[in-house]
């Protein structure tokens, strides 16, 4: 007879390998900010030590009005530099213990169990891979998202570059007037000021994503012009509106709640979330634990939310 360890890790394997795409899809489908990237083609493969992006910084400072036989400047101009982002791994297993496997020792029954572990291992993945989108990196080995890319103040050190030496590096923030004062009525006008911030000619938010408080103001100010309501967002599964060019969307996690009282307002163009070749959600060699009558099946995933504009990202806050 079959082992059904052997049995459980061959149809985990042949589950998987037919459906990484799907965990992938599962993941990115799960958070507003990672669809609109998918979206765009900004979800992006890569490999090596680090992920360097280049950034386009500054003007050529070659350019001149000239007559005649003016002089031309020929000298070099420094427009390109790079940002570093260090490489965040995760992980998730699906496991079994010995005495489950037994119990479920027939076909359906162990199908049933294959289908009920890697659903739950998708859904975990794509909970906790969101929740780390919205977070600053600072819980252990965590990746730098939102919270770590467009600070409260515009400062910080993002990719390696500080941005109090560098000014262009900043983040564009707006702190909302007064002290829970904002309602139906302001936030409209509260948005106006930041959305001028983070625009640059063509170079505009594409994105707001709100905390449910800012959302429901934003929403309430919209209640009569229904149609504003954006349909490809919606078919992704999020509600939504839209406020000039931007589709404006909610997001509810730990990092982001109810009364997190805050939008980010996002130029999709230049953020990027970017994984290992060799470790998307990735299945590892499958453990069996000297110490338990266990099978352990390993995922294993590296990436980063990247950035190469702050300047053009920004954060509306109402300051305590």
């Amino acid at each position: 007879m079959t082992s059904p360890n052997s049995t459980f890790t061959d149809m985990v394997s042949t589950t998987l390998r037919a459906h990484r795409r799907t965990l992938a899809d599962n993941v990115s489908e799960h958070n507003g900010l990672l669809t609109r990237l998918k979206q765009k083609g900004n979800i992006k493969m890569d490999g090596g030590y680090e992920i360097v992006e280049p950034l386009d910084y500054a003007e050529n400072g070659t350019f001149q009005r000239y007559s005649g036989y003016d002089p031309l400047n020929v000298n070099p101009s420094d427009v390109i530099s790079a940002a570093k982002y260090d490489w965040a791994q995760a992980a998730i297993h699906v496991t079994a213990s010995g005495r489950e496997l037994r119990m479920n020792n027939g076909k359906q029954r162990m199908i049933n169990l294959v289908k009920a572990r890697i659903k739950n291992a998708f859904r975990t993945a794509a909970n906790n891979i969101s929740i780390d989108l919205f977070g600053s990196g600072a819980l252990s080995n965590q990746l730098g998202g939102l919270g770590l890319v467009i600070q409260d103040d515009g400062n910080g050190t993002v990719g390696g570059i500080n941005s109090s030496n560098y000014a262009f590096w900043n983040n564009q923030f707006e702190e909302m007037t007064g002290t829970d004062t904002w309602s139906s009525s302001t936030i409209l006008g509260e948005f106006n000021d930041l959305w001028l911030k983070t625009t640059r000619g063509k170079d505009k938010t594409d994105l707001i994503v709100a905390s449910h408080d800012v959302f429901s103001a934003y929403e309430a100010s919209q209640q009569q012009y229904q149609r504003y309501a954006d349909p490809d967002m919606a078919k992704a599964g999020f509600e939504s509106y839209k406020y000039k060019s931007a589709d404006v969307i909610f997001d509810d996690n730990s990092n982001f709640s109810t009364t997190a009282e805050s939008a980010y307002f996002l130029n999709t163009d230049y953020l990027f979330f970017v994984e290992h070749s060799d470790a998307a959600w990735t299945q590892g060699e499958e453990r069996q634990p000297v110490n338990q009558d266990a099978v352990v099946i390993p995922l294993y995933e590296m990436c980063q939310l990247v950035c190469s504009n702050r300047a053009l990202q920004g954060k509306l806050i109402d300051a305590a």
